[in-house]
C-alpha cells in the first residue's frame, strides 16, 4: 500500500512515499522557497541502497515558481531514484489539512467540491488552508490517476462535547461566524492514543490518557475511551500552551490594551502573539536546547522562560485529569516531548500525589527512543510514557482505508 503524503505550506512542500504495511519510508523531501528565483529541492532515497539503509540525498536547486512546479519537480526526481517504478504503484496520495471545521470529522476523498469547501474555511486558518488549498489542488493535476485523500488536523478532536468547544461569547455571533474549538494536532494525538493503548496492553477504546505533544507547537488533549474530549488549541493554533513563537493563553484584553494603548495594529498584535511571543518573547530563543543551554549559564530571562513554559504544561494535566476523572497515563510525544528529558521531569515532578511518578535515571536516558518506552516508577498508578509520534504513517494508513 504506496502512499505518498504531502504536507503543503505557503512556500514550501513537504513529502513522504510509504508503505502503510511494511511502514518502510522509502522517500522523503522538502521542496524550499517555492516563488523565489532560489527554490530548492532535497530529496531523500533509500530504493538503491535498501530498506534497513540510510537514505540517500539528492539535491536540486533553481527557481520553482508555484506548487504545480514543485510537483514536477518531486515528480523528476521520483523518475531519476526510481522508488514508484521499483516498490510499486501509489494507491492514493494523503494531505495533511490543517482546518476542516466542523463538516471534515475524518478522512475524505477529495474531489472539486471538497476543494471549495476547505476554501471557505481559509477564513478560520489563514495561515495555512490556502497552501492545503494549492498543494490539494497540484497534487491533483500532477497525479490525477490515483485517489487524494485530505486529512485533518482538526478531525480528531470532533468528538469533543458542546461545553468543551463552546467559548462563552454572544452565540449569535459564534454561530455567524463559525467561532468554536477545534483543536489542531489531532493527527499525531490520534496516532499516540493508539500506540500508548498497545503498550497498556488495553484496547484502544478502553484508554483515559492525558497527552502533550511538546514541539515548536505545542498542545494537550484529554482522551476518554480513545476520544479527544478536551484540547488546548482552540478557534487557531493560537490558544493554550506555550509555544516557541506563540503565546498560548493569555487575557483577550491585552489585544485591545496594544491597539489603544501602544498604538499597534491588530495585525501587527497578530503578528506579535504568533510569530514574537511564546519562548522566544521570553528570552530570544525559540530552540528550548538554547534555552537550557542559557539558562544554565545563569541567565535570568531564560530560567524564567522555562519555568513560564512548565508552568502551563502542568496546569493542564491537572485540568485534564479533572475533566477526566482518572487517566490509566500521560503520555509524551513530539519533538520536546520525545527528546527532552528535564522539560518531563520538571512537568511531573511533585505530581507523586496525583500517583504519578518517573523512574529519574531511565527518563534521563530516554531521547529520541524509536518506540515507546514506559518511564514509571514501578507501582505508579499513572503511566507516564514517551510515545514517538508519526503522523506521515498515520496520514498514510488513514489514506489507505479511505481509498479501500
Amino acid at each position: 500500500m504506496l502512499v505518498l503524503v504531502v504536507n503543503a505550506g505557503s512556500s514550501s512542500l513537504k513529502y513522504q512515499l510509504l508503505d502503510t504495511e511494511s511502514e518502510i519510508v522509502w522517500a522523503v523531501g522538502l521542496v524550499e522557497r517555492i516563488g523565489e528565483a532560489t527554490s530548492a529541492v532535497t530529496h531523500r532515497s533509500r530504493i538503491r541502497v535498501g530498506a534497513g539503509a540510510p537514505l540517500e540525498v539528492h539535491e536540486r536547486t533553481g527557481a520553482i515558481a508555484d506548487h504545480a512546479a514543485a510537483f514536477d519537480a518531486v515528480d523528476a526526481l521520483f523518475a531519476a531514484t526510481g522508488e514508484v517504478a521499483e516498490v510499486g504503484q501509489l494507491v492514493g496520495v494523503g494531505h495533511r489539512v490543517v482546518q476542516g471545521g466542523d463538516q471534515f470529522v475524518e478522512p475524505t476523498v477529495v474531489d472539486p467540491e471538497v476543494i471549495e469547501v476547505v476554501r471557505s474555511l481559509n477564513p478560520l486558518a489563514p495561515l495555512h488552508n490556502p497552501a492545503c488549498v494549492a498543494g490539494l489542488e497540484s497534487a491533483m493535476a500532477a497525479h490525477p490517476e490515483v485517489p487524494h485523500v485530505a486529512v485533518f488536523d482538526t478531525a480528531f478532536h470532533a468528538t469533543i462535547p458542546p461545553a468543551a468547544y463552546t467559548y462563552a461569547i454572544d452565540q449569535s455571533v459564534a454561530r455567524a461566524h463559525r467561532i468554536r474549538r477545534y483543536g489542531f494536532h489531532g493527527t499525531s494525538h490520534k496516532y499516540v492514543t493508539a500506540k500508548a493503548a498497545e503498550v497498556l496492553g488495553k484496547p484502544v477504546g478502553e484508554v483515559d490518557l492525558v497527552t502533550l505533544h511538546l514541539g515548536n507547537g505545542a498542545s494537550a488533549c484529554a482522551v476518554r475511551a480513545g476520544r479527544s474530549v478536551e484540547t488546548s488549541m482552540g478557534l487557531t493554533p493560537l490558544e493554550g500552551l506555550v509555544m516557541g513563537t506563540r503565546s498560548g493563553d493569555l487575557d483577550p484584553a491585552i489585544a485591545f490594551h496594544l491597539i489603544t494603548t501602544a498604538g499597534m495594529t491588530a495585525a501587527e498584535v497578530d503578528a506579535m502573539l504568533n510569530k514574537r511571543s511564546g519562548l522566544v518573547g521570553l528570552c530570544g530563543q525559540n530552540d528550548l536546547r538554547e534555552v537550557h543551554r542559557l539558562a544554565a549559564a545563569g541567565d535570568a530571562d531564560a530560567e524564567l522562560a522555562l519555568q513560564v513554559y512548565v508552568h502551563r504544561i502542568r496546569k493542564y494535566v491537572g485540568a485534564y485529569l479533572a475533566v477526566l476523572g482518572r487517566a490509566d497515563a500521560i503520555v509524551f510525544t513530539a519533538g520536546v516531548g520525545e527528546n527532552d528529558p528535564e522539560i518531563r521531569r520538571r512537568v511531573v515532578a511533585g505530581m507523586e500525589m496525583a500517583g504519578i511518578a518517573i523512574d529519574t535515571e531511565l527518563n534521563a536516558a530516554t531521547r529520541g527512543p524509536s518506540k515507546p518506552v514506559d518511564l514509571s516508577f514501578r507501582g505508579a498508578p499513572i503511566r507516564v510514557l514517551v510515545v514517538p509520534t508519526n503522523e506521515e504513517l498515520e496520514i498514510a494508513r488513514q489514506t489507505a482505508a479511505a481509498v479501500r
